[in-house]
């Protein structure tokens, strides 16, 4: 076995981990190596990062036999049309979930880059002649027919290689990827869930693994002890007190679906007036869940529950409807409301708008619910900033700001180590990856000192003979 980190090897984005397998030599030959990728995702954050989309894979895409998926969000797939407008042949294989939100996520992707290229070159703004998006909404398409669903017990035989995907919450689909060939076995964790997400269920552990790769998003925090629902019922009580309304920044995937679910709740425990309107106001979300409905098997909530997540929900799917609704809020007589939009970060889509216009006033509020990756202006923004870049021009905020950890995606210190307990014998070799590098570094030296592993964390484009 081969392995070559080609991406969130020395950061928490662009999960991309190629595994070359050694082919049985025929008679007279040298023998082939298979190649596997292991997650395609794209570079987010930092512009030194972004630019790594624009580098290429750092491998001939047409060599790759196949890309196995751990998970839909774009920092593990959103490379893939990139992969198949390069000339990318082979499948792609994931959770029957996973595909169904890829094809979400990818084209929704691909119609942000095309009309990002479209904008810097209406304003001038490309450092380029001709600013080009990174893949079209047809490079995303292309990339769909790629995907191969697994069969129902998330097993398969690739060459001389036997995968396994094993469910680990965090979101529809995910899974933890086992590789085993020529008697060894490799582990990719993917993203490890929490085991109290009001949506998915715990992580399953596994038992054994020669090479183990851990994702460390979390790796050097421990998740607040917040009741979540309670904490949220508190920032709706005290700014709905003040005349404001608040925003909700959410990803559409996964995190808008449990807002959902805990706004229902607070409606049905009677600490949110049913008069106070909910908007979503993004259509990917609203596609979302409905993917997250047919799914209900997944959850861990009750399928009557997973029906009526949009109940009472005012659904924004038109362009100027969602900007009338935004400008409105900036009005000194707009009423309160609550406002689910994407991106979850801030760093494009239509939340942009509403950060615009509700983020100069102080009777408002913004609560970012989970993680931010570093140089996104949520990160900015829970970080203390009172001003943001946006739309070309700088923006203040006074708008109260809140973080809610509570609904972090993400397994944190000690779930990631509950999980690694789970592990009956050491692995012969741990690998840190998928966390900026103080968390990669604090859960290395945890899995050191306390379960005594060998681990490291590997370099971005480096290569391991295994």
């Amino acid at each position: 076995m081969k392995l070559t980190f080609l991406g969130a090897a020395d950061c928490v984005t662009g999960s991309r981990h190629l595994l070359q397998l050694e082919k049985t030599a025929k008679a007279g030959s040298k023998g082939e190596r298979q190649r596997l990728l292991l997650d395609c995702g794209l570079f987010q954050g930092y512009k030194t990062l972004r630019e790594r989309n624009w580098s290429g894979l750092g491998v001939a895409p047409a060599s790759l036999d196949a890309v196995l998926l751990s998970h839909a969000h774009l920092d593990h797939s959103g490379y893939i049309p990139a992969l198949a407008r390069q000339g990318f042949r082979g499948q792609v294989f994931s959770t029957g979930a996973t595909r169904d939100l890829c094809e979400v996520l990818l084209l929704d992707s691909a119609k942000l880059q095309e009309e990002d290229a479209r904008r810097a070159n209406r304003t001038g703004s490309s450092k380029h002649a001709t600013a080009l998006p990174l893949y079209t909404v047809a490079d995303a398409k292309k990339a769909l027919t790629h995907f191969v669903g697994l069969p129902r017990d998330g097993r398969l035989q690739l060459g001389e290689a036997q995968i396994r995907f094993t469910p680990v919450g965090h979101l529809l689909g995910a899974s933890a990827i086992s590789v085993t060939a020529q008697g060894r076995t490799l582990v990719y964790s993917g993203d490890i869930g929490r085991s109290n997400d009001p949506l998915m269920p715990a992580p399953q552990r596994l038992e054994s693994a020669d090479v183990l790769l851990i994702e460390s998003t979390y790796g050097n925090r421990l998740h607040a002890p917040e009741d979540v629902q309670a904490r949220l019922a508190q920032i709706l009580r005290a700014t709905f007190k003040r005349g404001g309304s608040v925003l909700l920044p959410s990803f559409a995937v996964g995190r808008a679906q449990a807002l959902l679910l805990l706004l229902q709740r607070l409606r049905e425990a009677g600490e949110l007036d049913q008069d106070v309107p909910i908007y979503l106001d993004s259509p990917m979300a609203e596609l979302a869940t409905q993917l997250t409905i047919k799914h209900k098997k997944l959850l861990r909530i009750s399928a009557s529950d997973a029906a009526g997540l949009c109940d009472g929900v005012h659904l924004v799917t038109k362009p100027a409807e969602s900007q009338r609704l935004a400008t409105s809020m900036a009005g000194p007589r707009s009423k309160p409301a609550i406002v689910i939009s994407a991106s979850g970060m801030a760093t494009g889509g239509r939340v942009l708008n509403y950060l615009e216009s509700m983020g100069p006033q102080a009777r408002h509020h913004i609560a970012f619910p989970g993680f931010q990756v570093s140089g996104t202006r949520g990160a900015k923004l829970i970080d203390g900033a009172r001003e943001v870049k946006l739309h070309g021009h700088y923006l203040s905020v006074n708008a109260e700001i809140s973080h809610l950890e509570g609904l972090s995606g993400h397994a944190d210190a000690e779930g990631l180590m509950a999980w690694l307990r789970g592990f009956k014998q050491a692995p012969s070799q741990v690998f840190v990856v998928h966390g900026e590098a103080a968390a990669s570094d604090a859960l290395r030296s945890r899995i050191q000192d306390e379960l005594g592993w060998r681990v490291r964390v590997p370099q971005h484009g480096e290569s391991v003979e295994l």
